[in-house]
């Protein structure tokens, strides 16, 4: 008596040939065929390997305070160039895929800020152009000041 009323295919093999049972489960022996391991993943295992998939590589270590450009893709009708973000990196938010920075920069005596997702396809590339020497994990302060008293010291040792 067999579970399935359609014969077995190529694919399917019954269990009738190790055992003396007449039941077809429908299912791979691995010892008959090709001995090969499938996985099972949890849903965060395969969120996680998603993830780090889609991560950039070879991006440089990242501190706030230091001073980057950020070369951000921009699409033009069927054109694409890459137009530089310079300015100092004021906070780190989150982690992993979702990693996000926020560079401050003055232009034209007003400040500007943008949040940049690292991951993103849209951000080309990440250059560290300077290091800074801060105490703080967020600059916000640096918001009230103007002119020479937003800058950051420099730091050598990284």
């Amino acid at each position: 008596m067999t579970v399935d009323s359609k014969e077995p295919s190529s694919k399917e093999v019954s269990v009738e040939d190790e055992s003396n049972s007449p039941v077809d489960t429908g299912l791979k022996n691995s010892s008959s065929e090709k001995n090969f391991s499938v996985k099972k993943l949890s849903p965060a295992e395969i969120i996680k390997t998603f993830e780090e998939a889609q991560q950039n590589k070879g991006l440089p270590e990242i501190y706030v305070g230091d001073t980057v450009r950020v070369g951000v893709r921009i699409s033009e009708g069927n054109k694409e160039r890459v137009q530089p973000y310079e300015g100092v990196v004021i906070a780190k938010r989150h982690g992993g895929i979702n990693q996000t920075i926020t560079v401050r920069r003055i232009f034209q005596g007003i400040g500007v800020e943008r949040i940049f997702l690292v991951h993103s396809p849209q951000v080309a590339s990440i250059k560290v152009e300077r290091r800074g020497k801060v105490r703080r994990a967020k600059l916000f302060y640096l918001r009230e000041r103007v002119g020479k008293a937003t800058r950051v010291k420099q730091r050598f040792d990284r």
